[in-house]
């Protein structure tokens, strides 16, 4: 009915139309009409149709409207971006906002005439309100107080008065709920609620950003009852029909650190030729079923979160640590995905099937990267009865490799890095972190696990949670080609209908090259994020036309999802009123899932950035060799060789007055015509550190 009504709306309503109007257009009756009234108040509260003050409804495209999520910015204006992609952003200045703060969802009326592409607009109307509690440093005056927020894209500080203190003192970091919405010259008001401590004791800057993005910091008392139930070791009657893998030499191959071990693997080559590979996750649905506390409470998570000094956990370390957790040389239950591969890296047979485990070792990537790379004669003395196998995986996992490569999938190769603190929480490295040989072989495995178990329920045309990763938009592949045109390169194939195998050949022709770095950089930045949906409409980066996440329902809410729907079917439970009732909700937990994933990232990749520039504070007035990673119309960035990122301004670009080449990303001189471009290496010198804004300058030193 809303796909009806959008339809109507858009293309045959010639105005803006009242109820009686479309209940006698969609000729409805009784019942139908309040079901078509709460249709209509669900697509007003959306901001998919607007209802005018003369009770008239209509599309917000044909009334000069655009509805979107403010983005705020620290100097008071804003800008729209809109819920439609196909629509530019829209700019708003701070006299226009009218109450609105950042991640709001509003309707904005346009500006200069109602052209969408002018770019202007106000804001009419509020749809949702995101920050019904802010975090900030508390600012005490005698008789009130302000909260200036943490996120600077907030730009009003809070009004507190006396009584609402909590007993903040000066200098804490709180967080505080709005009681008043911001009004024209009239600031926000809230109460504080929550006192995390004083912004200069250790810890209190990540537990300000996990406040900030509502991370939970601990399981409610409901989880906390639930999980007395939950036994500690695998029992007899959790045995019933599985089958038992417990003879297999089968193992875990983890970094050092983790902890929660959702998957445990075994390779046996057979004498035709072919590898038998068993992938062995760990089997969450069985203890944490549908609707209890412990599943509403993941499902509310959507996932664990990685922050730079602890893991914030989808299930409680009883079940994540503990019984869930493939953990060395004890009995765990699995959902095991058995498959037969032939050498050219097609799976030519499998079986799903609940097993039942006992790991010979926990591996790590070091112990098995000094055996099939350093061939370092200790650790190959003391796991000798497992380096055969461990051969063929490397084996297998160049096979599965190549195979992806073949079918055009993308690899792109960025350094990353891990920040390693002392006991108080403070920076003392910075360490490159690279893809080794045994991280290969678990993704080739786990990759090879996913498609399979994709692949098998979209046959069977069930409802499914994918992983998706859509086609780049037509324009960013115009802007590609334009870009990459200036290095004498070009992308095959058609730009409306491109495939990931162009992209590819475009990533090998630069290897190596002066121009790999900001080619790879932009290429990177013209695919979309993958994301998680109900339809499956292929992975482009993997080149797969099936994918999903089967392989971590410890720390996944989608791979717990996936193993309920593999369970049911199974056991032959997935009975018609559960189909019906996947199909209704999977559209939600979808966008649920998807939300929580990129939430998850901003806290960690915010988390990380902090302690980047806290270790860099003990660098100021240094030189470092780094590499141009963005080229702006306010001056460049330049990221380090230890992935610090930093921005040297214009104004601090003094040799020469330079202006921004959109199309060829850089910086050119006025006089000199001196170019920085994306990708070029320069030396930079660091002169200034900003904690609370998590940001870095440089300048350039002259080589």
């Amino acid at each position: 009915m809303k796909e009806k009504i959008l339809q109507f709306m858009k293309e045959e309503a010639y105005k803006p139309l009242t109820l009686e109007e479309l209940v006698s257009t969609f000729e409805l009756k009784g019942k139908e009409i309040v079901q078509f009234q709460n249709i209509l108040e669900e697509m007003e509260k959306e901001g998919e149709i607007i209802k005018t003050r003369s009770n008239r409804y209509g599309v917000p495209e044909r009334m000069n409207l655009v509805v979107g999520l403010i983005q705020g910015h620290p100097k008071g204006y804003a800008f729209l971006i809109p819920i439609n992609p196909d629509l530019d952003d829209v700019y708003i200045s701070s006299t226009d906002l009218n109450g609105a703060m950042h991640n709001d969802k509003v309707v904005v009326r346009l500006h200069k005439g109602g052209f969408i592409g002018k770019k202007e607009g106000e804001v009419i109307r509020i749809l949702n309100r995101a920050n019904t509690t802010v975090v900030g440093t508390f600012v005490k005056s005698r008789n009130f107080a302000f909260v200036v927020p943490e996120d600077k894209r907030i730009a009003q500080d809070i009004f507190v008065s006396k009584g609402d203190f909590s007993g903040a003192e000066n200098n804490d970091v709180v967080v505080v709920e709005i009681t008043r919405w911001p009004e024209p010259r009239r600031n926000p008001e809230g109460r504080v609620i929550q006192r995390l401590g004083n912004k200069n004791a250790p810890g209190i800057d990540i537990l300000a950003i996990m406040a900030k993005h509502k991370l939970p910091m601990e399981f409610p008392k409901s989880v906390l009852e639930e999980l007395k139930d939950v036994p500690e070791i695998v029992r007899e009657q959790d045995l019933k029909n599985r089958r038992d893998f417990r003879k297999l030499p089968i193992v875990t191959i983890d970094g050092e650190d983790a902890k929660d071990l959702d998957d445990a693997v075994y390779v046996k080559k057979g004498d035709n030729g072919n590898y038998h590979l068993s992938v062995h996750i760990a089997d969450v649905s069985y203890y944490v079923q549908p609707n209890t506390e412990i599943d509403k409470e993941a499902y509310s998570r959507g996932t664990s979160v990685y922050l730079v000094d602890r893991v914030i956990p989808m299930l409680p370390e009883k079940l994540s640590n503990g019984i869930c957790s493939l953990n060395p040389k004890v009995d765990r239950l699995t959902l095991s995905l058995v498959m037969e591969i032939d050498p050219t890296g097609k799976v030519v047979e499998y079986d799903i099937v609940p097993g039942v485990i006992k790991t010979v070792e926990r591996m790590t990537y070091t112990a098995v990267n000094k055996i099939l790379v350093d061939n370092d004669h200790e650790t190959s003395e003391r796991y000798k009865n497992l380096i055969p196998m461990f051969r063929e995986m490397h084996e297998l996992m160049e096979i599965l490799n190549k195979r992806r490569m073949r079918r055009g999938a993308i690899d792109f190769d960025f350094p990353e890095a891990k920040v390693e603190l002392d006991n108080e929480g403070k920076p003392v490295r910075i360490v490159p972190r690279e893809r080794s040989v045994a991280e290969k072989i678990i993704e080739e495995f786990m990759l090879v696990a996913n498609e399979t178990v994709a692949e098998h329920i979209a046959r069977m045309e069930l409802p499914f949670i994918y992983r998706i990763h859509e086609k780049p938009a037509l324009e960013k592949i115009n802007s590609l080609n334009e870009f990459i045109f200036n290095f004498g390169y070009h992308l095959k194939g058609s730009a409306d209908n491109i495939h990931s195998k162009a992209i590819q050949e475009l990533l090998k022709k630069i290897k190596g090259k002066k121009e790999e770095r900001i080619i790879s950089t932009v290429a990177l930045r013209s695919m979309k994020q993958a994301k998680y949906s109900s339809e499956n409409l292929g992975h482009f980066g993997l080149a797969a036309q099936y994918y999903t996440h089967f392989t971590s329902p410890i720390r996944r809410y989608p791979d717990l999802i996936v193993h309920r729907i593999l369970r049911w079917l199974i056991t032959g439970q997935l009975t018609e009123k559960r189909i019906k009732n996947l199909s209704k909700n999977m559209p939600i937990y979808a966008l649920h899932t998807s939300t929580q994933e990129r939430k998850a990232e901003e806290a960690e990749r915010e988390t990380l950035d902090l302690k980047k520039v806290e270790y860099m504070e003990r660098h100021l007035g240094e030189v470092f060799q780094g590499i141009i990673s963005s080229v702006t119309n306010f001056g460049i960035f330049v990221e380090l060789d230890n992935t610090v990122e930093g921005l040297v301004h214009i104004s601090n670009m003094v040799d020469d007055y330079y202006h921004f080449n959109e199309k060829t990303y850089s910086l050119i001189g006025e006089l000199t015509r001196k170019t920085y471009r994306l990708g070029d290496k320069v030396k930079v010198k660091v002169v200034k550190v900003n904690k609370e804004e998590k940001n870095i300058d440089f300048i350039l030193i002259s080589p």
